[in-house]
């Protein structure tokens, strides 16, 4: 009997992966923290003897080579990727014994990059899952821009072949596990439910249900804006990334966190956006612990600028660490735990500002407030607030000079970017409001919601 075990990164989208016998297992794209994948196997009393990589990733860092190292195991790489470090290179139609009657065999599907790798894992001969990283995703295919913008269109084409090559050589019931598609932008589409397998895609799946052409239009039609950390993490993985450090960081005082201030570091509240917005250290920012985090935080911050934590735990602060690793923040500055009390110098008060909702929006006069949208330009061209003025959540730390005047009411689809958003603008000594709403609600407020159409 084999297993599958998903290991799921649920603040970056993604999905890593422990599969096995009785004895021993293969771990795929797994994520740095490598200490939950060991866990994983001891739980279920296997050795890792084999660790394979999908593609070079672009939106965290692996843990791959780390775990390779601590358990001995062979690391599988794709021949075509251009790595710094030793590694078994894996070629199409390779295969390697697993555990007693299970196999698994290698398929090239370039396409999410040029050297792509999908693992087709194989019981006595029939094939059972398929772990296809971000190539054949559930109802969509991984994006094909992210290596090369001379390369999208021709990446874009090769996830088409990739996608039918697998639904061609699979049994309908093969289950499959991508890594990507829960979240992560390196999806080029959220999945549509939380399991499939290949018959369901042939039904669904866009790669396997339109013409080339029809299908690479509209896939590059699609495409959101690439987190601005994505660049930094290829090449990372390429270079194969050092073992992470969780301990805890040092502890800043009240003076500490108001010189790291001071020099223009950043200071970051992890508590949730309502405790900030009541109270708060003046000029920190809010990216909250239980959203994006990860993703968010490392999309806005200037690549290597020195972070502080603040956490109202020592636990919230640990399982932050965690998320920051797998991005490549390594070590906080610093880190203090408790509450704006324990945070501000003798003297000191706590900054705050309001939150409302869409109903408290409609009754203001529009002609003394600015209604900032902050979504991203997908969510907006189906419907906005009419008179908003429209700055993506990761360009606002850059383009504060270019909200309009006035008091900001600022939004996004359902208030957690609204809360980084409005962190952000207080920090810069605008009055805001942050309204915590789902957007669905602006229309029946009384609100003018307009699209492109009309």
């Amino acid at each position: 009997m084999f297993f599958v075990e998903a290991i799921e990164l649920e603040g970056l989208g993604n999905r890593s992966y422990l599969a096995g016998g009785r004895q021993a297992a293969v771990a795929v794209d797994p994520p740095r923290d490598v200490d939950r994948v060991l866990a994983a196997a001891a739980r279920r009393g296997v050795a890792i003897t084999h660790v394979v990589e999908t593609h070079i990733h672009n939106d965290y860092v692996t843990g791959g080579l780390e775990l390779a190292r601590i358990t001995g195991a062979a690391y599988h790489v794709p021949a075509g990727a251009h790595v710094s470090f030793a590694r078994t290179a894996v070629s199409d139609g390779d295969t390697v014994v697993i555990d007693a009657e299970l196999i698994l065999g290698a398929v090239a599907t370039p396409g999410h990059t040029p050297h792509h790798m999908s693992y087709v894992l194989s019981e006595a001969g029939r094939p059972v899952a398929a772990f296809t990283g971000g190539s054949l995703l559930i109802g969509t295919v991984g994006r094909p821009d992210l290596v090369e913008p001379r390369l999208t269109e021709q990446l874009a084409r090769a996830q088409h072949a990739s996608a039918r090559r697998l639904a061609d050589a699979l049994p309908d019931g093969t289950e499959v596990l991508p890594t990507h598609g829960f979240g992560s932008f390196c999806s080029s589409a959220q999945a549509d439910g939380e399991a499939t397998t290949i018959g369901r895609e042939k039904a669904v799946n866009p790669a396997l249900t339109v013409d080339v052409d029809t299908f690479v239009a509209e896939l590059l039609a699609g495409l959101e804006d690439v987190p601005a950390y994505y660049a930094h993490m290829s090449p990372v993985n390429a270079a194969g990334p050092a073992p992470v450090d969780l301990t805890a960081p040092a502890v800043a005082d009240p003076h500490e966190v108001a010189a790291r201030l001071a020099a223009g570091e950043w200071v970051v509240d992890l508590r949730n956006r309502v405790a900030f917005a009541e109270g708060h250290v003046a000029g920190s920012f809010n990216f909250e612990a239980d959203g994006k985090l990860a993703t968010y935080l490392a999309w806005l911050i200037p690549w290597g600028k020195p972070v502080t934590l603040l956490a109202e735990s020592a636990e919230q602060l640990a399982a932050a660490q965690r998320e920051l690793v797998r991005v490549g923040i390594d070590r906080p500055a610093a880190a203090a735990t408790g509450g704006p009390a324990d945070w501000l110098r003798a003297g000191e008060s706590a900054a705050s500002f309001p939150r409302a909702t869409f109903a408290e929006l409609a009754d203001q006069d529009r002609g003394r407030i600015v209604v900032l949208d902050v979504r991203r330009s997908s969510e907006r061209a189906e419907g906005w607030i009419e008179g908003s003025v429209h700055i993506p959540i990761h360009q606002i730390h850059r383009r504060i000079g270019d909200v309009p005047d006035g008091t900001v009411w600022v939004h996004c689809a359902g208030g957690m970017r609204a809360g980084i958003a409005a962190s952000l603008l207080d920090a810069a000594g605008r009055d805001v409001v942050a309204v915590d709403d789902a957007f669905d609600a602006a229309a029946a407020a009384g609100l003018t919601v307009v699209t492109e159409e009309g």
